[in-house]
């Protein structure tokens, strides 16, 4: 060890002062603050974007192809297109994407015991993969395909479930409101499952059933449906494989490939906020650190002035009594990160094991604060933590140089 290092080591772990020690503590416990603050809140983003957009993603792909018409409401029934075995063969064989599948929406009003809902009818195929949407069913079982005509059966949200009085087995009234026919068709469906996704704009407005009762209420060809959902790998694709389907030629003049973000911004600004969030609390975690660090050293060094001066009138160099305080203040700063580092991880290990931290629901989509730790970003706030404290110990070291070592040594 150089001597540097050493000196560095011995006013580090000598018995200090009370007040040197206060400060030191005050230091270590607001590095400690802040490390921890920092990977709870990476934590917590992670996880509020990764659960919220995935319940987005599940519910609807990741792109949705659809007739193109121009001022058109996102989100509304669709008008009828042709189902395209070629389309659909190129799709699928991008390499981005995991399946696509056909569906179709119609506006409908339920009613049970004179109690009305107005609701879209999402019309999914016999062959639709539930994969996605099993975790969100709390009670009963998927639609039963077997009968050859169409499905008797529909699923519901419990937010709608609620206000109809209706529960798993119970027969409600489905009209389908046709402007066409300038009045409404109805049938009597068997609620075979109730869903709750959490978020309010999908449980409030869907009912899900068989596409082919939409194409026999709606006189729809047995080939027509409402568009695709396309099913990415990788969500953070989605912006290039839909320019790519929409530009490349690969899908016909009038049909459109959109992104979920497109078709629900509000949700995605909202996810997009919690950067934001995340960028702000860096910002006043990282400079209550470095305050308080800097200050601890300024502190060490006024009170060890006379060491300064004597170490200067036996020939040691400035740079080299630098070195002894940032080595002194890197061991705080080392001490605060460690301590950050442990007590972060133990509350996000808590959360994800037990889900203390309750949410309301309606307001951000999920019951419990999610927890998504991920590794490197951990690893690069402690790195980045100890680098940026370090750098800035730098500036506070220069008041060694305007010490001379005659008064040094006769401060009191």
């Amino acid at each position: 060890m150089n001597v540097a290092g050493f000196i560095g080591e011995r006013v580090a772990f000598s018995k200090q002062r009370s007040f040197s020690r206060f400060i030191i503590r005050l230091s270590i416990a607001a590095t400690v603050v802040s490390v921890a603050a920092m990977i709870i809140t990476l934590a917590f983003v992670n996880g509020f974007q990764t659960t919220v957009s995935g319940k987005v993603f599940s519910f609807w792909g990741h792109l949705r192809i659809q007739r193109f018409e121009s001022n058109k409401s996102l989100v509304a029934e669709e008008t009828p297109m042709p189902k395209s075995d070629s389309v659909v063969k190129t799709i699928r064989s991008l390499p981005e994407v995991k399946t696509v599948q056909a569906f179709g929406t119609r506006s409908v009003v339920v009613e049970k015991n004179k109690n009305i809902e107005g609701l879209l009818f999402k019309g999914v195929e016999p062959d639709y993969s539930t994969a996605n949407l099993q975790s969100f069913i709390t009670r009963g079982k998927w639609l039963d395909f077997s009968d050859s005509l169409y499905s008797r059966n529909i699923l519901i949200s419990e937010q709608v479930a609620k206000q109809l009085e209706v529960d798993v087995n119970d027969t409600i009234t489905v009209f389908f409101i046709s402007r066409e026919q300038q009045g409404s068709t109805y049938r009597k469906l068997k609620v075979s499952a109730i869903y709750k996704t959490g978020i309010e704009e999908y449980d409030k407005l869907f009912a899900i059933g068989d596409i082919r009762l939409i194409r026999r209420l709606s006189e729809w060809q047995d080939d027509e449906i409402g568009g695709y959902e396309v099913f990415l790998h990788d969500y953070k694709k989605m912006d290039t494989i839909s320019n790519y389907l929409s530009k490349g030629g690969v899908l016909p003049d009038i049909w459109i490939s959109r992104t979920v973000k497109e078709v629900y911004p509000n949700i995605f600004d909202w996810l997009g906020i919690q950067d934001v969030n995340r960028n702000v609390i860096f910002t006043v975690m990282s400079v209550v650190a470095i305050i308080n660090l800097i200050t601890c050293l300024l502190i060490l060094v006024l009170e060890r002035t006379r060491m300064i001066g004597i170490l200067k009138a036996v020939g040691s160099t400035e740079w080299m009594i630098q070195r002894i305080f940032l080595y002194h203040a890197t061991i705080i700063t080392a001490a605060g990160v460690g301590l950050g580092l442990v007590i972060g991880l133990g509350l996000c290990f808590l959360q994800q094991a037990t889900g203390f931290i309750k949410l309301d629901e309606s307001a951000y989509y999920v019951s419990t604060a999610p927890v998504e730790i991920v590794w490197w970003q951990v690893i690069v706030v402690c790195f980045a933590t100890l680098l940026v404290c370090f750098l800035s110990l730098i500036v506070p070291t220069l008041i060694v140089r305007s010490i001379r070592p005659v008064k040094a040594i006769q401060f009191r």
